[in-house]
């Protein structure tokens, strides 16, 4: 009898009503996999260190939804209850709702001290002849000024004993493009350095990591923002400087009652494996 009950209790789990009509979620329902597009620096980590990407393939399903961006992503999630998709953690708002990775909440400080295992470097990417107001840009970033920017949005800096800003009173125009996941914190950084440099005006433009490491090596921009690493090819032609640390939220829309999952289960339902919500919930209950 008690085997019965369990059944049936387990049964009208997966068969809960539709979070349209009552609020509650329907685990029977497939898992609608966001993923960011070929190219994006983001997705080239994500499928990285989730061992997506393996035998010279991205194995990410072809049955994901692709989004040109992160704002892309996050508008995915949010409307849709049964989406999942990833973003940088600096992009969070309350629109989605950020899984935690084996039971560890995706923020600053699980970065640093290494228990959140989904993080990744930004960099800013280079040619070897950098002019004097480019560099004096880049060593505000890296400065201490830089670093209390970059933690105060969500990012870990890459160097915790930055040195005090001593550059300034310079003029001319700075363009930088890249990535869509560094554009937040660069526009910050940027709008900081024009308060300190009044002649001085910094140009950002989104278009992908790859998009903005090509402008570096052409000349199109004096600064390409990546959240991958540089090719041997590419750093045969620029410098990559790494600036802070980010981690990769796993989100779901706030509806979803789901809140932890394991980095296996991540690359299970992003490689298709797992295509159902009570394949995950199946561990929680």
């Amino acid at each position: 009898m008690m085997k019965l009950v369990i059944l049936i209790a387990v049964f009208l789990l997966a068969s809960c009503v539709d979070s349209n009509s009552s609020g509650e979620f329907i685990t029977s329902r497939e898992v609608n996999v966001v993923s960011r597009e070929g190219g994006s620096g983001t997705r080239g980590a994500f499928v990285e260190i989730l061992g997506i990407f393996h035998d010279g393939h991205d194995w990410t399903t072809l049955e994901a939804d692709v989004a040109n961006g992160t704002s892309v992503v996050i508008q995915s999630v949010a409307g849709n209850s049964y989406a999942i998709g990833y973003i940088t953690i600096g992009s969070l708002n309350p629109t989605v709702k950020a899984l935690d990775v084996n039971g560890v909440s995706p923020n600053p400080e699980n970065i640093r001290n290494g228990t959140y295992p989904l993080f990744r470097p930004f960099y800013m990417s280079v040619r070897q002849d950098v002019d004097a107001l480019t560099q004096d840009f880049i060593d505000f970033i890296l400065s201490q000024e830089g670093s209390y920017i970059i933690e105060s949005r969500g990012y870990v800096p890459i160097n915790s004993n930055a040195p005090v800003f001593t550059g300034g009173n310079l003029s001319g125009t700075i363009v930088v493009s890249g990535s869509t996941a560094v554009t937040p914190i660069m526009d910050r950084l940027a709008e900081a350095y024009e308060l300190l440099n009044p002649d001085v005006t910094v140009e950002v433009h989104t278009g992908g990591s790859s998009a903005g490491i090509t402008g570096s090596i052409d000349g199109i921009n004096d600064i390409g923002m990546s959240s991958r690493p540089l090719t041997a090819a590419e750093l045969a032609n620029l410098t990559a400087i790494p600036f802070a640390m980010d981690g990769l939220a796993v989100i779901v829309n706030p509806n979803n009652p789901l809140s932890d999952i394991s980095p296996e289960q991540v690359r299970q339902v992003f490689m298709g494996d797992i295509i159902r919500w009570y394949e995950l919930y199946e561990y929680q209950f």
